[in-house]
């Protein structure tokens, strides 16, 4: 078995009480069959509030009014952990916020940007970020598993990832070009010819292939295209009871009423602005952006070998940092023109959680994905 994990894996370590947020609340805690099997065998001091803990049924911990995990303490420490020790505790909460994708004989792991200690790691690395890999003896096969298309999509991520960190090139036109090599790949895919994705991945190295990017990207109306993808998040559950009237006040911060026609001057206007504020007080910026365009790229595309949908993926990419930034620009003008980098942290764990903890927001996101309306 090959596991690959991303170079600054190993610098996490949950920081428990400390934190400036909890994992146990927002979101519901599945525990797992042994984890239960253990726990209704559970027998000293600690056992009768465990048991009347769990929703047997469902297979959760229960929560309070503030969906708050019923073991997670004022101080944002685990009873159970501090009752029975980590040998304990459910494999949800084990590997959180370790994130798995299982391929056959591959296992990616990741650090998922919603825990607010490696969302720090994360908008402070300054280096590209790059994978480690080593093997286990161990093996499985998935009997309906297409070896030959998950070999053409790990060669198209590598692709995409060497041309989010060429930083020689501007990032909006990286994050560009990543979007036509994948609807390129989506026909190859479509088409059942996945054999000229290669052609794809020269066509876009050439200068040829780089200009038409250059123009299609020119001529897009891009403030109509963000304005939807922001909309798009109300449709999404909604796991934080404030996320909902944060988003409708950043919304009328930068698009105005909901109802309003668009005003592209002022939206220009403050965009403008906002750049130029970026270059001189957080010039760090595009760096930051192109960690979490890897980071999602890194983590989800390979996955269009169990769905078809790599363009879907691709462009779940894209908006997600698009709308991280629309969120940073309102956040900015809440803070009357200031940011920090605690700022970005927060906002980026957020709207992970809000995405990526969320089945149904993750499906949603790609649906509205897959209609390829970029």
């Amino acid at each position: 078995m090959l596991y690959t994990i991303p170079d600054y894996y190993h610098e996490f370590r949950c920081v428990a009480g400390k934190c400036e947020d909890t994992c146990c609340a927002g979101w519901q805690i599945v525990a797992d069959e042994a984890a239960l099997e253990k726990y209704k065998n559970e027998t000293g001091v600690f056992a009768e509030h465990l048991k009347e803990s769990i929703n047997w049924e469902e297979g959760t911990f229960k929560q309070d009014k503030d969906k708050r995990c019923v073991f997670l303490n004022r101080s944002n420490l685990c009873d159970m952990y501090t009752a029975l020790g980590e040998e304990s505790l459910c494999r949800t909460c084990k590997l959180y916020p370790r994130h798995i994708e299982e391929f056959e004989d591959v296992r990616e792991v990741t650090l998922s940007v919603s825990c607010p200690e490696v969302a720090r790691i994360l908008m402070n690395k300054k280096e590209p970020m790059h994978f480690l890999s080593y093997e286990t003896d161990e093996e499985e096969e998935y009997g309906d598993f297409d070896p030959f298309l998950y070999s053409k999509l790990v060669d198209a991520r590598e692709v995409l990832i060497d041309i989010l960190q060429d930083r020689e090139k501007k990032l909006n036109l990286r994050a560009a070009l990543i979007l036509e090599i994948a609807r390129d790949v989506q026909e190859c895919i479509d088409e059942e010819d996945i054999f000229s994705m290669d052609d794809v991945f020269d066509y876009y190295r050439t200068e040829e292939g780089i200009h038409e990017v250059e123009t299609d990207f020119a001529e897009a109306d891009h403030l109509t295209y963000i304005r939807k993808m922001f909309q798009n998040q109300y449709q999404m559950e909604h796991l934080r009871g404030d996320w909902e009237s944060y988003l409708k006040k950043a919304e009328k911060l930068l698009y105005g009423n909901a109802n309003d026609n668009l005003c592209e001057k002022h939206y220009m206007e403050m965009l403008g602005e906002f750049h130029t504020w970026l270059q001189k007080e957080m010039p760090e910026y595009e760096i930051q952006y192109e960690q979490l365009l890897v980071y999602f790229i890194s983590t989800y595309f390979c996955g269009a070998v169990y769905d078809g949908e790599a363009f879907a993926k691709a462009q779940m990419a894209v908006v997600s940092i698009l709308l991280i930034h629309e969120l940073l620009m309102a956040q900015w003008k809440m803070n009357e023109k200031a940011l920090s980098i605690k700022d970005v942290i927060e906002i980026v764990y957020r709207y992970s959680r809000e995405l990526e903890h969320s089945d149904s927001n993750l499906n949603l996101i790609q649906e509205l994905m897959s209609e390829r309306e970029y």
